[in-house]
């Protein structure tokens, strides 16, 4: 098996300068993440210098580093590391012969992205390769082509904004043969006059497509049209999917399995489509619509991705579900602590008030970067607390000041709710407020940390 890279192609890649020849078969940046025979960059940032890990990244097995400062290790010199990962990114995506699918949207990016990858690795095992965790920004993209093999038949990255022009600039990166945007809401608002500014800059990823590439865009969005226009000026095809009438990959029906998720029935053209997911909600129904039409794109078997679909486990702080065994009665924990906007925390509470315990108790974290109208935003989270038949709600942040507000104002609510400013006073209410039988739902930003309360639950401190 020949290595990732080696010394000389980095050397050719970056325009650097070698000390001593070596192979690497991964790229990190983080010490404490770097394996054995793996490339260590020593990128420079605001508050870090990666030269000062060096030490630890050759104790972890690292073969070589990218530097800009020389060192006696095995390395290659360079004026910028972090140019330097953006040309070892290029170089990786150049030498492939492959299927390249980037994947972007304000919701379900992440899901889509491991959806297309277990479909696709069904297809082609071994020769899949895509973004690990959530590496969609400036430094995990090229990060994650760096890391791509180069007998890769398939690649998925992920691409992700909260300004405009950062993915006009990503895709040019990935340049993808299909560019899947999953839909468009108001994360990130408080960067952009209004939510078509948004629309605009998950439009950008179809600026890369290589020629006659595909597009594959949200028939049910509201913004549906404003991105087909863009859309159209960029790729050689434009499908779409979704519950419409008009949408090329349609949802004709589906129904709750047994297991949890959802059987499908979909239209495809003049083909009709039978499948199973294992996630829970319609919002992964239409997640599997776009995995289905980006199969298709790609030249995948679609019957093959159907039983990846079906087989998906949850992700964890993306729907992964922890089933605690207690005295009195088991807790379900549905741990949605990733991430959390207007749109996801509606769509996650429908699906979660579907959700049988003896009591539903909802645990959530402040919604960020939602500009001047966050506390409406917060708010109006109300309505589907009440639909989901929540029996009681933690909530967590400054910014849930404005439903702890609306939650006040309404005598039904009372006794049932509670409000925390961190994580850590969280946990000591999970502690007080969580009993056998019940089942947990736990969504905020990332930012809020509430994955530590997860882990606390797991781990049997809850």
């Amino acid at each position: 098996m020949s290595p990732l890279w080696t010394s000389l192609e980095i050397c050719d890649a970056i325009t650097g300068t070698e000390n001593k020849s070596f192979t690497a078969n991964g790229v990190s940046f983080d010490s404490r993440e770097v394996s054995a025979d793996d490339l260590f960059l020593a990128l420079k940032g605001e508050a870090s210098d990666g030269h000062r890990f060096l030490d630890g990244a050759f104790k972890n097995g690292a073969s070589g580093a990218i530097v800009s400062e020389a060192t006696e290790y095995p390395h290659v010199l360079v004026g910028d590391t972090t140019d330097a990962l953006e040309q070892l990114g290029v170089a990786a995506r150049t030498r492939v012969n492959a299927t390249i699918i980037g994947v972007t949207g304000s919701v379900g990016k992440t899901g889509t992205k491991e959806a297309l990858y277990a479909a696709l690795e069904r297809c082609a095992p071994g020769k899949v390769h895509r973004s690990v965790k959530s590496y969609n920004n400036h430094v995990g993209v090229p990060l994650s082509l760096s890391r791509m093999p180069r007998d890769t038949r398939f690649g998925v990255f992920e691409m992700g904004m909260n300004h405009k022009g950062e993915l006009a600039a990503l895709t040019q990166f990935v340049r993808p043969h299909i560019a899947v945007v999953t839909t468009v809401g108001p994360a990130h608002i408080e960067h952009f006059a209004d939510e078509s500014g948004i629309a605009d800059a998950k439009g950008e990823i179809f600026e890369g497509l290589v020629e006659g590439g595909t597009a594959i865009i949200p028939a049910d969005n509201v913004h549906f049209e404003r991105l087909k226009a863009k859309a159209e000026q960029h790729a050689g095809r434009v499908v779409s999917f979704g519950f419409s009438e008009h949408a090329d990959v349609r949802c004709i029906d589906y129904v709750p399995t047994a297991e949890g998720g959802s059987l499908v029935t979909a239209k495809m053209g003049d083909a009709m489509l039978c499948y199973a997911i294992s996630q829970p909600g319609e919002h992964w129904v239409s997640n599997s619509l776009a995995v289905m039409a980006a199969v298709e794109a790609a030249g995948g078997d679609l019957a093959i991705a159907g039983l990846a679909l079906a087989d998906m486990g949850g992700l964890k702080g993306r729907g992964a579900r922890h089933h605690l065994k207690r005295a009195g009665g088991d807790i379900l924990i549905v741990d949605e602590s990733y991430n959390a906007n207007p749109v996801s925390m509606r769509a996650t509470l429908a699906e979660f008030g579907k959700t049988i315990g003896q009591r539903r108790v909802a645990i959530l974290g402040s919604m960020k970067e939602l500009g001047a109208d966050s506390a409406q935003f917060h708010s109006e989270l109300k309505q589907p607390l009440d639909a989901a038949n929540i029996n009681f709600a933690l909530l967590v942040g400054e910014e849930m000041a404005a439903l702890v507000k609306a939650l006040a104002a309404d005598v039904a609510w009372t006794g049932k709710f509670a409000h925390c400013g961190h994580v850590q006073d969280a946990i000591i209410a999970a502690r007080k407020i969580i009993e056998p039988g019940d089942a947990v739902l736990v969504k905020g930003s990332n930012s809020m940390g509430l994955s530590t309360l997860v882990d606390a639950f797991v781990s049997g401190g809850i």
